[in-house]
């Protein structure tokens, strides 16, 4: 008896560690065409939900709980000009979104105001012949497009205040350390015109919320930005011997640099791998070969805070949970042995880790994963929505494990200064919502996102509803 009250216990504190909380349901009918995708407010708690389809797009204002405040609609922009959503701003409690041509020369902008129910638009034409778009950034009262100049080093930023009007800014890098991964000199255009593909694509440029937990198939890229309003700080990790950091105040529209070295290894450098995180003003960097791993926390005077080493005969003891495997031609998750397993594997896959604020302590993966392999399923992703070109909040790849990657981590906690905290890890909201998507597969039109703790939201064809659930840490 006491064994089966027991068992029963045990039970129960799995199924709530994992359970999810419903939080409203909206009466919403989507067609075939339709598009769904949020923009989040964590300061008011709140949520303005938008459905596109190919005639018109609607914007609903929904409360802290999920309830509809007022919504509005308007017919979109020429569906042959203006091809993609690629960010938005707020102007006196309204949301004005940016369409774009495909190559930006185009922008036309719709301010949703839900009291007035009215939708104001206007374009603007922009001269991009010499220049490349690398990223866009929204928050508050701007949205900015930032761009590379054409055989210099010159970043060139496009400001998009809350009336509605914009501003050019230039911005030097002139007398930075630019060098391709084959440690050729270059300049800043040519540093991100060199092809990273299968995984990275010239004149790309990763843009990492920090406040939301990131997956490694995001952590992974080379090139990395992480913009708070103030600050854009870019990472550049094409080069294995070192981290470059371009600092770009967004005030004074300045550009700083330092070269943040990576931990020396000998072999050949076609077989070594690295990457680095950025985080709470200090750099994370992880360097391989096949037998060793160096974990490195530096702050931006390349000084060494701490610092973690394994090999083939010294464990890795940074660490709190097993070695895992999983997607690619694996069927289910599974335990590696050993560390020199797990470092072979990483070492030979694209290299990452991620930091993740979870109280006091920072929440660290660190892993590799594989390209991403075309299939079927792509055809879903694309139906509903997952490739918008501005990802709102959350990226829903970063809670899902594609069977199309093949995917190789473990996990750690850390305190402030660095040092590894002993003991299990509690499940995070991640770890919920992979298992909801888990028993979940037939769902369709989902977005993710936070405010207070993590919402999901996806739609119910029998019952034609608009479900929201809520995932904690």
């Amino acid at each position: 008896m006491k064994k089966t009250i027991c068992l029963s216990f045990l039970l129960l504190i799995n199924i709530s560690a994992f359970a999810q909380e419903i939080v409203n349901s909206i009466p919403l009918e989507l067609k075939k065409s339709s598009t769904v995708f949020q923009i989040a407010n964590p300061e008011k708690n709140t949520v303005t939900l938008f459905v596109r389809d190919s005639l018109k797009i609607r914007a609903i204002n929904l409360n802290e709980k999920m309830q509809i405040a007022d919504s509005v609609s308007a017919q979109r922009p020429n569906i042959k000009t203006y091809t993609n959503i690629i960010g938005y701003n707020k102007s006196n409690g309204s949301t004005r979104l940016f369409w774009s041509s495909t190559n930006y020369e185009a922008i036309f902008s719709q301010l949703f105001n839900t009291n007035s129910r009215e939708t104001l638009t206007k374009e603007y034409k922009l001269v991009l012949k010499n220049e490349k778009v690398i990223q866009k950034f929204s928050q508050d009262e701007n949205f900015y497009l930032l761009t590379v100049v054409k055989n210099s080093n010159i970043f060139k930023l496009y400001v998009f205040d809350s009336e509605g009007n914009y501003t050019e800014k230039m911005i030097t890098a002139e007398g930075f350390h630019f060098f391709t991964s084959d440690y050729k000199k270059s300049d800043l255009y040519t540093a991100f015109a060199e092809s990273l593909l299968p995984f990275e694509a010239p004149f790309s440029l990763q843009n990492i919320t920090v406040e939301n937990q990131t997956s490694l198939i995001d952590a992974a890229k080379k090139r990395k930005c992480y913009f708070n309003g103030k600050q854009l700080v870019i990472t550049l990790d094409t080069n294995i011997d070192f981290t470059q950091v371009i600092l770009i105040d967004l005030q004074s529209f300045t550009a700083s640099e330092k070269m943040i070295k990576k931990q020396y290894l000998v072999g050949d450098r076609k077989f070594l791998n690295s990457n680095s995180f950025y985080f709470d003003n200090k750099l994370y960097q992880l360097k391989t070969s096949s037998g060793i791993i160096y974990f490195t926390i530096k702050d931006l005077e390349d000084n060494i805070l701490k610092e973690y080493f394994a090999n083939s005969t010294k464990p890795i003891t940074f660490k709190n949970s097993e070695f895992h495997e999983q997607g690619g031609s694996l069927r289910a998750k599974r335990t590696l042995a050993s560390s020199p397993l797990f470092i072979l594997k990483a070492n030979s896959l694209f290299l990452g880790l991620s930091c993740y604020k979870t109280g006091p302590n920072t929440f660290i993966t660190f892993g590799g994963v594989s390209e991403l392999k075309q299939s079927a399923d792509q055809t879903t992703i694309n139906e509903f929505g997952y490739t918008e070109d501005i990802v709102f909040s959350t990226s829903m790849e970063d809670f899902t494990s594609s069977s199309n990657r093949r995917v190789v981590k473990t996990e750690g906690l850390f305190d402030t200064s660095g040092n590894r905290i002993k003991g299990k890890l509690v499940p995070l909201a991640s770890d919920k919502i992979g298992t909801f998507f888990d028993k979940n597969n037939t769902i369709s039109a989902q977005t993710l996102f936070k405010l207070d703790t993590y919402y999901l939201g996806y739609y119910d064809n029998k019952t034609k509803e608009y479900i929201f659930r809520k995932f904690a840490d």
